[in-house]
């Protein structure tokens, strides 16, 4: 089997997610990220697409960048077409170029004969192959030229192939192709284009682009093209961080990346492009090696692969044991030696902590998503927590019509008492303003802390408005993610639960 080769399309396809956009520091640091965790090629944009673009390629050396862009425009010279001359000025070792493989889309979207399309595939590749370029020919809605007149759709891969193109890749664009379509496709272009590497671009409009990017790759494609996190246009794309999970960890083929450094990557490309990772995510999610039931947990406690099928520090991630009304002994304990590594299940305080952990639940507590909250209910029944500061009072007053609250805070720090007045979008952005300002002054890293998900939940909605709620808070500091909970009758002294165990959280960690 030959070397697989990973080509991460985030700069391009996935700046067309919703939601998403990138500056040019923003992709300096996903191409390092990438770069780091050993992806092969990186495709930086189309350098004629906008300012932004250009100025990233002229600002970027390395052998790993790939330069986006078409085939000649139809009735233009392929050594005056803009776009073509703007992928030579990128200055990349490689570049990648893609062309029609449907004869409808080659007639009605292009408004060009099929001949045309041939020679605009054609003359492409040679002008920049005869430059020295590596040519990636991406064969835009090949499977669906193919299954429309599947003679033409290998033609234009014969004509790429011919022209100096040493990688074909089908793209399966519109996402709605089946995995059994795709493999019996992708055998017979390996079995049609000897001396090339075939390559595979899948998107998941039908939620199969990682099965159809494996079967590609069982098919005999080599050159597999996707974003880390899955995320693009529609449904997004196939997700590399799972693939090269499969591939790596399921078949054991041979890469280039790293997998110990794929959580933290996932990780650090979710903060640069301001999302939160889905916790479902495989290999890399925070609920990836996660368990919850008693029986569960205790038999991955004696036997990891009984419900775990890779070990998840092979990935770089970590095992959750969730801590809940469920949990027995042998939990707690597996949770607690995380921070207390000598403590063990004969501890009375092992006790002490399960039966808190049951009373704080049945009051509408949840710890199973609040790792940092049960940290510090757990020190405190261990004797070693150490507040960072306490409260003196907080004040907050009306909204003004525009919905602006002002909130004042007064804390003690050390010895000293000191205060701080903020205005906020609603009562607990007031409040959680105010808190910072106050904190800042004694503990600058509190700066870097920012609140990133906010959940309220009613517990008991038969009472009405005197219910219970539920306050989750998720925060980041770019190197780390967690959740806190704060429980109350009042949903502002719930958030400020929240808020405290999330700031005492960050400053209890020794770096």
């Amino acid at each position: 089997m030959a070397e697989l080769e990973f080509y991460d399309v985030t700069l391009r396809d996935g700046a067309q997610s919703e939601g998403i956009s990138f500056s040019e520091l923003d992709k300096k640091n996903i191409f390092e990220l990438l770069d780091n965790l050993g992806i092969d090629l990186i495709e930086g944009g189309d350098p004629s697409s906008n300012p932004k673009d250009a100025e990233f390629f002229a600002n970027t050396k390395s052998s790993k960048l790939v330069a986006f862009g078409s085939t000649r425009r139809k009735d233009v010279f392929v050594g005056q077409d803009t776009g073509i001359l703007s992928l030579l000025e990128a200055n990349t070792d490689v570049v990648c170029i893609y062309g029609k493989s449907s004869v409808s889309q080659v007639e009605n979207v292009l408004g060009a004969t099929k001949d045309d399309n041939l020679n605009m595939i054609g003359e492409s590749v040679a002008f920049l192959s005869g430059r020295g370029k590596r040519v990636i020919y991406d064969a835009e809605h090949f499977f669906d030229g193919y299954k429309e007149n599947p003679q033409y759709a290998m033609q234009t891969l014969m004509t790429a192939f011919m022209s100096g193109a040493d990688t074909l890749v089908l793209c399966d664009t519109k996402g709605a192709t089946l995995p059994t379509e795709i493999y019996d496709i992708v055998k017979k272009c390996v079995e049609a284009f000897d001396g090339a590497k075939i390559g595979i671009h899948c998107h998941n409009d039908i939620g199969t682009a990682v099965a159809n990017s494996l079967m590609a790759v069982s098919a005999g494609a080599t050159h597999i093209q996707g974003t880390l996190l899955g995320f693009g246009e529609r449904c997004g794309n196939a997700n590399l961080s799972t693939i090269i999970g499969d591939l790596a960890l399921k078949l054991n083929m041979k890469t280039n990346v790293n997998l110990m450094s794929l959580t933290n990557t996932a990780n650090a490309m979710a903060e640069i492009c301001n999302i939160i990772l889905d916790p479902s995510m495989p290999y890399v999610g925070a609920a990836a090696f996660s368990h919850k039931a008693g029986t569960h947990a205790d038999a991955v406690m004696k036997e990891t692969d009984t419900f775990e099928h890779v070990k998840p520090e092979e990935v770089g991630n970590m095992r959750h044991i969730l801590v809940s009304e469920v949990s027995g002994r042998s939990v707690i304990v597996d949770k607690l030696k995380l921070y207390f590594p000598f403590i063990n299940k004969s501890d009375p305080k092992v006790q002490d902590i399960l039966n808190r952990v049951k009373e704080l639940e049945k009051e509408g507590y949840q710890f199973e998503g609040a790792d940092a909250s049960f940290l510090i209910m757990a020190q405190k029944a261990m004797g070693t927590y150490e507040p960072s500061f306490s409260l003196e009072k907080y004040e907050i007053t009306e909204s003004n019509p525009d919905g602006i609250n002002k909130a004042t805070v007064s804390l003690k720090v050390g010895n000293e008492i000191k205060s701080a007045t903020a205005d906020g979008n609603g009562p607990v952005n007031a409040l959680d303003k105010a808190l910072r300002e106050v904190l800042s002054e004694f503990y600058p890293e509190i700066e870097n802390v920012s609140l990133i998900d906010y959940k309220v939940r009613v517990i008991d909605s038969a009472s009405a408005t005197g219910a219970m709620v539920r306050v989750s808070i998720t925060s980041r500091d770019g190197y780390r993610t967690w959740t806190t909970v704060g429980v109350s009758t009042d949903i502002i002294k719930a958030s400020w639960k929240a808020l405290v165990d999330s700031l005492e959280y960050r400053l209890s960690i020794k770096e």
